[in-house]
C-alpha cells in the first residue's frame, strides 16, 4: 500500500487526537516570528535588523558589511546598531524620540527599542479582518479554536494578543514575579512592543535573559512536560527552540534518539502534494553532546493541523478571566490567608460549596445571581425538606426560626432572594410561587436551634447576633 499526504494527514490527527486524550489538558503553543511573517508580513529578527540599519543614518553601511564583519551573529549586530542608535538619539535624532528618553537614568538601547516598535506597531489583518487570502483567514480560525491553555512566544510584535483577547499578557519578568502559572496567559519571554525597555535585541539584554533563563525554565518546564506541545514559526535549528528542547532533555533524562511523544514542530513546505508523505519525526541537536527526537508535521496548510490540535475542545465557553481569578485566590489561601490566620475554615461549609457550584463561587469571593438554571443547584430545599433535615416538628417551626432571626438581625430572609432563600415563580398566576431555601440556610438555622453566635449576610453587609 502506497503512502501518501492523506493517509499522513489521518496518522498525524490521530496520533494528535491520542496525545491530547492521554495528557487530558489542552495544547501550549510556542510561536516565532515565522508566525507574524506569514499572517502579518512581519520581519524576521534578521530582517528586522535589516530594516534598521536603513532607518538611522549613523549606520553607514550596508547590512551585509554587519552580517560580514560579526559572522552571523545577529545579537553582537544588535549591540553594535543599540550604540549607533544612541549616538543618533542625542543627536540629529533627537527629534524621533520621546523627552523622558534624554534622562541619565533612561537605558542607553531605548533608542533602537523604540523604533522596532513603531516598526512593528500595526501587524495584524487588514481593515476588514482579514489576514490577506481565505487560507490564512481559514487558518487563523482553526488556531483560535484550538484554545491553548497558554501561549509561549519570543516575538515582540502585537499579533498574538488580538487572536486570544481573553487572555493574559505577562511580559519578561513579569513572568518571574508571577506566584503561579495559571490559564489563558500569553507569555512574552523577548519583551513587548508595549513595553520597549523589555525587548531582547543585544548581547547585553540577552546576558539578563540567560541570567533569568533558569527561574523562567523552572516555571515554564511543567507546561512543557504535562502538555502537549507545538512549536509554529520556527526553523528547525532555532536556538530558541534548542533552549526549550535541551531543558525538557534534562528533565526527562530520555535514552538517545527516544521519541519525546508530546512535542511537535510545525513546519510550512509548498512543495508538499497529494503524493507527499514528509517524515513524522525530526532528531535536533539540543547541545554538543544530545539530540532529542521529536515530532515533525509538514504542511502546506496549516488548517488541518490546527483543526488536529483543537480536537481537546473548545474553551470559548469558559471564561478565562474568572478562572484565573479563581486559582488565584486559591493560591493566595494556601500561602498567604491560611498560614496568617485570615480566614476561618468552616469544613461544613466547605463540604457544602464543594457539592454546589453557586456556593463555590462565594467561597472564592465570587458569585452570579439571576441564572434560574441554577436555582436548584444553590437553593435545592422546600421547606418541608428543611424541617425534616432539622428534627424539627413541623414546617411552622422553620417559620418560628425565621422570625426569630429577623427578631434579632432585623433581616427577614423570606422577604427577598439571597444566599439563604429564593422565591421561585413556577405558574403563569402572580401567587405561583416556591420559597426554596440553600445549605447555607440549613446551617444558619443549626446555630439559631443550638444558641450559637451567628452571623446573617445578606447584600454584602454582614449583622452578627449572640443573643441567647
Amino acid at each position: 500500500m502506497s503512502m501518501d499526504y492523506k493517509q499522513y494527514q489521518e496518522e498525524v490527527t490521530a496520533d494528535v487526537a491520542k496525545i491530547i486524550a492521554d495528557a487530558s489538558c489542552q495544547p501550549i503553543l510556542f510561536i516565532g516570528s515565522g508566525f507574524t511573517k506569514r499572517y502579518a508580513k512581519g520581519p524576521s529578527w534578521e530582517e528586522l535588523l535589516g530594516i534598521l540599519a536603513k532607518k538611522c543614518p549613523q549606520i553607514d553601511k550596508d547590512f551585509a558589511y554587519y552580517k560580514q564583519s560579526h559572522g552571523n551573529d545577529l545579537m553582537k549586530i544588535g549591540s553594535v546598531f543599540s550604540q549607533l542608535y544612541h549616538e543618533w538619539g542625542w543627536n540629529a535624532g533627537k527629534k524621533h524620540f520621546p523627552p523622558q528618553y534624554f534622562v541619565a537614568n533612561a537605558p542607553r538601547d531605548i533608542f533602537i527599542k523604540h523604533v522596532i516598535g513603531e516598526i512593528l506597531a500595526g501587524l495584524g489583518p487588514d481593515a476588514k479582518g482579514s489576514y490577506g487570502s481565505a487560507e490564512l483567514d481559514a487558518e487563523i480560525a482553526a488556531l483560535k479554536a484550538i484554545s491553548a491553555h497558554a501561549i509561549v512566544t519570543t516575538n515582540y510584535d502585537e499579533v498574538i494578543e488580538p487572536l486570544f483577547p481573553d487572555y493574559e499578557r505577562v511580559i519578561s519578568q513579569q513572568i518571574l514575579r508571577k506566584p503561579f502559572l495559571s490559564i489563558g496567559e500569553i507569555f512574552k519571554i523577548h519583551g513587548c512592543i508595549s513595553d520597549p525597555e523589555s525587548i531582547v535585541i543585544n548581547e547585553a539584554d540577552y546576558a539578563r535573559f540567560e541570567d533569568d533563563h533558569k527561574y523562567l525554565s523552572a516555571k515554564l518546564l511543567t507546561y512543557f512536560i504535562e502538555h502537549p506541545l507545538v512549536f509554529i514559526g520556527y526553523r528547525a535549528n532555532d536556538p530558541n527552540i534548542k533552549k526549550i528542547l535541551s531543558d525538557v532533555d534534562r528533565m526527562i533524562r530520555a535514552q538517545e534518539y527516544e521519541l519525546v511523544p508530546n512535542i511537535y514542530i510545525l513546519e510550512w513546505d509548498p512543495t508538499q502534494n497529494e503524493a507527499s508523505y514528509p517524515p513524522r519525526d525530526k532528531v535536533l541537536a539540543v547541545t554538543a553532546e544530545r539530540n532529542i527526537r521529536i515530532k515533525s508535521i509538514t504542511a502546506n496548510s496549516f488548517e488541518w493541523v490546527f483543526k488536529a490540535f483543537g480536537q481537546a475542545g473548545n474553551l470559548a465557553k469558559i471564561d478565562t478571566k474568572l478562572l484565573r481569578a479563581l486559582m488565584a485566590r486559591a493560591v493566595d489561601l494556601v500561602r498567604s490567608d491560611i498560614p496568617k490566620k485570615h480566614v476561618e475554615i468552616d469544613f461544613k461549609m466547605l463540604e457544602h460549596a464543594v457539592e454546589t457550584g453557586e456556593n463555590f463561587a462565594n467561597l472564592f469571593g465570587v458569585t452570579s445571581v439571576g441564572d434560574s438554571s441554577k436555582i436548584n443547584l444553590t437553593h435545592k430545599y422546600v421547606i418541608s425538606e428543611v424541617y425534616k433535615m432539622l428534627d424539627l416538628p413541623s414546617w411552622k417551626r422553620v417559620n418560628d426560626l425565621i422570625k426569630k432571626i429577623e427578631d434579632e438581625t432585623g433581616m427577614n430572609i423570606k422577604s427577598y432572594d439571597n444566599k439563604y432563600h429564593v422565591n421561585v415563580k413556577f405558574g403563569v398566576a402572580e401567587t405561583s410561587k416556591s420559597h426554596k431555601y440553600s445549605d447555607a440556610f440549613i446551617d444558619l438555622l443549626r446555630k439559631v436551634i443550638a444558641n450559637q453566635p451567628y452571623k446573617v449576610d445578606a447584600d454584602e453587609i454582614t449583622v452578627a447576633s449572640s443573643k441567647k
